[in-house]
């Protein structure tokens, strides 16, 4: 049996944080949970606290910045919701609690409840962050298209594309893009143009749907895939409020496939207006240049440097003479410093010394082995002794 007095004594604040990374380590990726709302509070601080409930059981939520949201809905006391969230512990009472990120009314749709879970995954393996999407080239020498042929989506894009740009490189990978097999379709487009790599950037569009038809882009290998692209992917797909799992891991996500085109391309008058103004700045920036130098050079050819260039020698000789004195002073201001502190050093040092306190009229008394006798309670009667004086040694006997 364990002797319990040689277990860890904790303290309470460790062990609401041991139970605190136990709770959440259980659920990493958050849960679902349904109940009737109670004890609803929205504070002034934009947080709402409230309890979830049935007919057994109860447990306290947050809801951190969800008082718009709240208000929007109407949430009140009574309402049974469907609530996502994270486990937690809150320490400083030692309750436990669910941290909620999304509270729907109960029937939002199995199809909602998988995209948000989807969704804060990847969000927190980092894929939806700022940093790691690349930049979109201005003007792309070709651009690769996943898109179903015959869709509106790609007569768009390419109409804009023809009348902005005419003769841009456009190369298109025909792609299902609705249904099951959307998500391995654009997975294959997106391959290709990785492996081959034809294009300078790929954009990934089809028309606006309802959720279920737009539920393949919203594919967990797809969003890998993605975000491991090596060429800047634009998402356009659905209309301006849709938006999917693969818009949120894309370099760059517009509303339509018009947009994208718009993105990608620039209008040929554009750029030889662009050119001119380049051109025109140029120009005018190389004159002024010139006649910069030419207001200077004129100041150094009228400078005593080429009128009197001697003058400039004998002003730098003596400069060279002047620092040298500078020199030669400080050395022997140091010098004299280090002197000084030499024989105080020395004086100190014979001040400690033995040898001088001995010359002075005293003694140094050591016992038979050596040691210094520096009370009486180190010798005993009869303990032979010497003595140090200042011309020798005196052997005495203790009495």
């Amino acid at each position: 049996m364990q002797d319990v007095t040689k277990q860890k004594i904790w303290t309470v604040s460790e062990l609401n944080r041991e139970i605190k990374g136990l709770f959440e380590s259980c659920f990493p990726y958050g849960m679902w949970i349904t109940g009737e709302v109670s004890n609803v509070t929205i504070h002034r601080s934009g947080h709402v606290y409230l309890s979830l409930k049935d007919s057994r059981c109860q447990i306290s939520a947050t809801w951190f910045g969800g008082a718009a949201t709240a208000r929007e809905m109407g949430l009140k006391n009574g309402m049974q919701v469907e609530a996502f969230g994270m486990l937690s512990i809150y320490e400083p009472r030692g309750t436990y609690q669910i941290n909620l990120r999304r509270l729907t009314p109960k029937g939002a749709g199995d199809l909602q409840r998988q995209f948000e879970e989807l969704k804060l995954k990847l969000q927190m393996q980092g894929l939806f962050e700022p940093d790691r999407k690349k930049p979109i080239p201005q003007l792309p020498g070709c651009v690769g298209v996943i898109t179903s042929p015959t869709g509106a989506a790609l007569q768009d894009f390419l109409q804009i594309i023809n009348r902005r740009f005419n003769g841009m490189h456009i190369r298109v990978y025909p792609a299902i893009v609705q249904g099951a097999p959307t998500a391995q379709h654009v997975i294959n487009g997106i391959n290709f143009f990785n492996q081959t790599k034809s294009c300078d950037v790929i954009v990934v569009t089809r028309g606006g749907g309802s959720m279920e038809d737009l539920w393949g882009f919203n594919n967990e290998q797809l969003a890998y895939t993605i975000a491991q692209s090596r060429i800047p992917i634009i998402t356009a797909i659905g209309h301006e409020i849709d938006f999917t799992i693969a818009d949120f891991v894309a370099d760059l996500r517009v509303p339509t496939p018009s947009a994208a085109a718009e993105l990608v391309s620039s209008h040929k008058q554009e750029l030889v207006q662009k050119i001119d103004n380049l051109k025109q700045r140029t120009l005018s920036s190389l004159q002024l240049k010139m006649l910069n130098f030419r207001r200077r050079l004129a100041i150094i050819k009228g400078s005593r440097v080429f009128q009197e260039p001697t003058n400039m020698l004998r002003i730098y000789s003596q400069k060279v003479d002047e620092l040298a004195m500078r020199k030669d002073r400080a050395m022997n201001y140091i010098l004299e410093r280090n002197k000084i502190k030499l024989n105080h050093l020395k004086s100190t040092l014979n001040a400690f010394d033995p040898q001088r306190v001995v010359e002075r009229g005293y003694s140094i008394l050591t016992n038979s082995e050596g040691k210094l006798i520096r009370s009486a309670e180190d010798v005993k009667s009869k303990d032979e002794v010497k003595a140090r004086v200042s011309d020798g040694n005196i052997e005495l006997v203790v009495k």
